[in-house]
């Protein structure tokens, strides 16, 4: 083997070993240095949204701010009204690398890690580096009760 190919190879190796060590960098939760704003809420209320799964009540409609939203962590969603009366929903994963957002203010959700930003009435790019739209989720909204599905 002649030390060009030694270098590559070992090039190689540890381009590999750092690649896989920071799979995980990616996939921070959002919970460190996140700050909260009044338009904004991390975790489900008292209605029981914890324990949502599709059909089930996940939130009341009073408890997503007009103009704001509120992201439920355990279903991976966050639900905003972008219009009084107008409700939507998005997944909460980030498009850019899989981080949960941790925020929805000032018309946005946004992504903690790497500073993506998505607009909250179709979750279309706002700010990347996310290139992709968060997807939209389905929910249901009959009288002051918001479902999954």
């Amino acid at each position: 083997m002649t030390e060009g190919s030694t270098r590559r190879t070992m090039l190689a190796t540890g381009t590999a070993a750092l690649a896989a060590t920071c799979v995980g960098c990616g996939n921070n939760n959002g919970s460190s240095g996140s700050t909260e704003t009044p338009t904004s809420s991390e975790t489900p209320t008292a209605s029981g949204a914890a324990s949502a799964a599709a059909g089930s009540a996940l939130a009341q409609t009073s408890e997503i701010p007009e103009g704001g939203g509120t992201i439920f962590k355990d279903q991976k969603i966050v639900v905003t009204q972008p219009a009084k009366g107008e409700f939507k929903a998005f997944s909460a994963i980030c498009t850019h690398m899989g981080c949960t957002v941790a925020k929805v203010a000032d018309g946005t959700i946004d992504c903690p890690c790497h500073g993506s930003r998505f607009h909250i009435a179709d979750g279309a790019v706002a700010h990347g580096p996310a290139t992709r739209p968060l997807p939209a989720k389905s929910i249901t909204v009959s009288g002051n009760s918001i479902t999954l599905g």
